[in-house]
């Protein structure tokens, strides 16, 4: 998804309020963004913290900020400038986190971003947005673009079928019917199950909805009636429990008197053996990967 960001970014380069910072990262990416921007395309160095004041100081005078690192080093070093610096004031700085979920694999905890959202979304007027899919990145561009105050863009990887054609970008998409249990995806790991529940039965597969803004304000018409047609939400993503999408649905759900009869939340577990390895070893060992989530789905009975 970064390439792709990239190039929505190169076509708003004729902008001259647009501003980008990176924290001495995006080689072999991000040249055609630095090359179409000049002097406002900014390497700020591994100096996280100084990146977001500066950011802050630009829109200030009227420029329209965007930053760039892997997804911790842009939310977590500089939590405490995030949370003085733009979200105090409601300045509309962009940050655009790299790696969303185990995105850098055999990196490790350092460059994981497990609690990237739930941690931002406890501040002052964040906002968050996760695409899932690759067209979802210009559609978020040019939303963010236009908004008032400052926001997180998680990326990840591209893993859609090539063949499946996808509804137009909205914040709630049902992507595929189903007679199965209401099934709720953040982030890429939608396209890695779309592409095994396709071709399921659709009498027995779930009705796959994809989420890719936060936090949950309003709950769609549609979703709750087909959670009451169901009765078993199942929610899946690549971020611990705490603070994540399936507890924010949950408190959403039991204010509004509509809790399903049967709650499932799949979610990001750390380390449990111990050891680093790749994004698909990472989702195996907390049950989050493809093939066990598909098996245990398409087993599910709808109560």
């Amino acid at each position: 998804m970064r390439n792709i960001l990239c190039r929505a970014l190169v076509d708003r380069a004729a902008d001259p309020d647009f501003v980008f910072l990176t924290g001495d990262l995006g080689y072999k990416a991000l040249e055609p963004l630095r090359d179409a921007l000049g002097p406002r395309f900014i390497n700020a160095g591994v100096a996280e913290q100084n990146m977001i004041a500066v950011a802050a100081g630009l829109t200030r005078i009227g420029l329209r900020p965007w930053v760039y690192s892997i997804a911790p080093f842009v939310y977590a070093r500089p939590f405490e400038q995030i949370r003085n610096d733009l979200c105090l004031h409601n300045l509309p700085v962009k940050l655009v986190g790299n790696g969303g979920g185990y995105g850098y694999g055999v990196m490790g905890g350092t460059h994981h971003a497990l609690e990237d959202y739930g941690a931002l979304l406890s501040l002052l007027n964040m906002r968050v947005f996760v695409p899932a899919f690759a067209d979802d990145v210009p559609a978020l561009i040019e939303k963010l673009d236009h908004l008032a105050g400052p926001a997180y863009l998680r990326l990840g990887s591209v893993e859609e079928p090539k063949d499946f054609a996808l509804p137009a970008y909205a914040p709630w998409r049902r992507i595929l019917d189903g007679g199965g249990p209401t099934l709720l995806v953040v982030g890429s790991l939608a396209g890695s199950l779309l592409a095994g529940l396709a071709g399921a039965d659709a009498r027995q597969r779930p009705s796959l909805w994809v989420l890719a803004e936060l936090p949950i304000t309003d709950l769609p018409a549609a979703f709750l009636d087909d959670l009451r047609r169901s009765g078993h939400l199942y929610v899946v993503e690549e971020h611990v429990p705490r603070g994540s999408a399936g507890q924010m649905l949950a408190h959403q759900l039991l204010t509004a008197g509509a809790a399903p009869r049967r709650f499932t939340h799949r979610a990001a577990q750390g380390y449990p053996s111990g050891r680093y390895g790749s994004q698909k070893f990472h989702r195996r060992e907390c049950g989050i990967d493809p093939e066990t989530l598909l098996a245990e789905l398409l087993q599910v009975e709808v109560v």
